[in-house]
């Protein structure tokens, strides 16, 4: 196909796709999906090898939300049945994130639900960092507790933090659809408070809440307008008990092709495959590594993921490696450059993009939950049978009742 032809030039130079070519990823046909794979797959190697990055999620406070994001399990108002408990100490994050280091992740995640924090939220989180970096050496740390507010940024880079995450979710032109309590400008200027304080930004979206291909091509070119590191991928689980509860939106076949945008779009970025591979993707979660360099290890912050272990089975049988703690896992270019850069630099030969939409956001801090937040969204257990193709996946959805918030060992 000349458009895969053409978006593989574009990527390997760091070029910005056309609106209509990026569309029409999105519209290829099941018959063209791996073409669509195998050409992304390009771009994908080209600027990270067979490396796959692997994250750990510890929840650092669930439930007990005042914001109303329709895709959270941590709501106000939710009914889902999630752990609920407030901080938890420095040693006991330690802890949790220790299961998910022993796993081979690179990156801690540590999130809090909420609109945003405190200052005090802040010192405790400060602490949380000292704890885990001082027990182990080599790993990353990225905060994920909501909006931000002056200083709070710099504060947490100055206790070791590496990097800051706040999704965008989805587009400006839908995100009052999706939340009320805080807007889409909210969330980029909590973004480009992350950069502004030179911890590495990190925001992504989440698909499958019933927005239009339009609305993830402009989410999409907003993220590459905001120029993050990282960009997780959230496939939205739809929790009983949650306003989208019914939006089965989503087949492996649409995933990747997702995914495959992103990629064209961002090429020499961290794209992270997020909340919902296990639900969405299912099977087809192998092919995917193709595209993404990124997954989350172990569970999600209110639901259960596939287990840690077949997840690194997973990465060896696909023909990957895990990418290790001696690794940089950005290309030089972005390394070189502060803030990085997702190829909306002059240097990317992109300039400034019409409809970017990078202009006004809409949201703030209830992006930390699952459903589709900050640093992931829900997933699920594998399921013990199938269900027939085009039925909602519930019995891919189980409440995570392990690991941080529980006396149980966590699943990494």
């Amino acid at each position: 196909m000349d458009l895969l032809n053409t978006l593989v030039d574009k990527g390997l130079r760091r070029e910005l796709p056309t609106r209509e070519e990026a569309l029409a990823v999105l519209a290829t046909s099941d018959d063209d999906l791996l073409d669509v794979v195998a050409a992304a797959g390009k771009v994908r190697r080209h600027w990270f090898g067979r490396r796959v990055k692997l994250n750990y999620l510890v929840n650092l406070k669930s439930g007990l939300c005042p914001e109303d994001c329709s895709y959270c399990s941590q709501r106000l108002g939710s009914t889902t049945g999630i752990l609920k408990y407030t901080w938890l100490k420095p040693d006991q994050a330690s802890q949790a994130a220790a299961a998910g280091l022993a796993g081979g992740a690179k990156r801690v995640c540590l999130v809090a639900s909420g609109r945003g924090p405190t200052d005090r939220d802040v010192d405790r989180v400060s602490e949380t960092i000292k704890a885990i970096k001082d027990q182990n050496e080599g790993v990353e740390v990225c905060a994920c507790l909501g909006l931000l507010s002056d200083g709070q940024a710099e504060r947490l880079r100055d206790a070791g933090a590496d990097a800051y995450n706040h999704n965008l979710n989805t587009s400006e032109g839908t995100y009052g659809d999706i939340t009320t309590t805080h807007t889409y400008a909210d969330r980029v200027d909590t973004v480009q408070k992350a950069h502004g304080a030179g911890l590495s930004a990190c925001s992504g979206l989440i698909a499958g809440m019933g927005e239009s291909d339009e609305d993830l091509v402009d989410v999409v070119y907003s993220l590459r307008e905001l120029d993050p590191d990282s960009v997780p991928v959230n496939f939205l689980i739809p929790v009983e008990g949650t306003p989208l509860a019914k939006e089965w939106n989503l087949t492996p076949q649409r995933c990747l092709r997702i995914l495959a945008m992103v990629r064209f779009v961002c090429p020499d970025v961290e794209v992270r495959i997020a909340g919902g591979r296990e639900v969405h993707l299912r099977t087809m979660q192998p092919l995917a590594l193709n595209l993404a360099n990124s997954i989350f290890l172990g569970d999600y912050l209110t639901t259960e993921g596939q287990a840690g272990k077949a997840d690194l089975e997973m990465i060896a049988d696909a023909g990957f490696e895990v990418e290790g703690t001696d690794q940089v896992t950005l290309p030089e270019h972005r390394t070189e450059t502060a803030g990085g850069g997702c190829g909306s630099h002059e240097a990317a030969g992109c300039g400034s993009h019409d409809g970017a939409g990078c202009g006004s956001h809409e949201s703030a801090g209830c992006g930390s939950h699952d459903g589709g937040g900050v640093c992931g969204t829900p997933a699920a257990a594998p399921a013990a049978a199938a269900a027939p193709a085009g039925e909602p996946r519930t019995d891919l959805v189980a409440v995570r009742r392990r690991g941080a918030g529980t006396d149980l060992a966590p699943n990494a």
